[in-house]
């Protein structure tokens, strides 16, 4: 039977994106759960991958969210027992405070196309290799987390320190957007117009969709981590 990818989707306009394409052609089955109509999750027998969305939620609104204690605790089972796990923008968040780290507001509120660096030197991870020096990420979060013990930081970005790490070579958070289409880039706008501002680092929804060849750019760099984390995880 071919490996299979489980994504948990926390609202219904940020799916998996470039994700499921990437998928599809790599032979990987793909199954999700729906937080926001309280499917059931899986057993661990079901996937061999997790792949956990970003959503405008935060991870430390459980009273509002009640599923968020259950979703938690399933990340963390999901990472003992050594899943390929991948968390972006909230599912990073989600990762890092599963790992014991501090999810706190971040000092400015990061939304629309920013360059990301990758940290020199720091990673002795083969993930590291995956990303370029520079390149432009689609952002969208106002809150940010510390790194976890034992993770290594793969990026930056000048508003926001901390943008990406791995974990022991199976787990990947990424505060920022890579599966992002010029689709779910459009649904984010309506659905989140509310949180766009004047802010240092928001951008208007034009400026946003404004160049369609990063979309391209970003889901080639998808790919590469999802390659990466194919042949680190065999």
């Amino acid at each position: 039977m071919s490996k299979c990818i489980h994504y948990l989707q926390h609202v219904p306009f940020e799916g998996p994106g470039c994700i499921e394409t990437w998928a599809e052609a790599a032979g990987f089955r793909i199954t999700a759960s729906r937080m926001y109509t309280d499917d059931r999750l899986p057993s661990m027998e079901h996937f061999d991958w997790l792949v956990v969305m970003g959503g405008p939620m935060n991870i430390y609104e459980d009273i509002k969210y009640p599923w968020l204690k259950n979703e938690k605790a399933f990340i963390g089972r999901a990472i003992k027992n050594k899943k390929v796990v991948l968390g972006i923008c909230l599912g990073a968040q989600l990762i890092a405070d599963v790992l014991g780290a501090p999810v706190k507001p971040n000092r400015y509120k990061e939304i629309g196309w920013h360059p990301v660096y990758k940290i020199e030197n720091s990673s002795p991870s083969p993930l590291a290799s995956v990303f370029p020096d520079t390149f432009d990420a689609l952002h969208w979060h106002g809150d940010t987390f510390d790194l976890p013990d034992g993770a290594l930081h793969l990026a930056r970005s000048e508003a926001c320190e901390h943008q990406a790490f791995v974990y022991r070579d199976h787990v990947v958070a990424l505060q920022f957007h890579l599966e992002t289409t010029g689709k779910s880039l459009q649904s984010l706008i309506i659905h989140c117009k509310q949180d766009i501002d004047d802010g240092l680092f928001v951008q208007s929804p034009e400026s946003m969709m404004a160049i369609s060849q990063r979309f391209k750019q970003v889901n080639q760099v998808m790919n590469r981590l999802l390659d990466g984390l194919v042949v680190l995880n065999r």
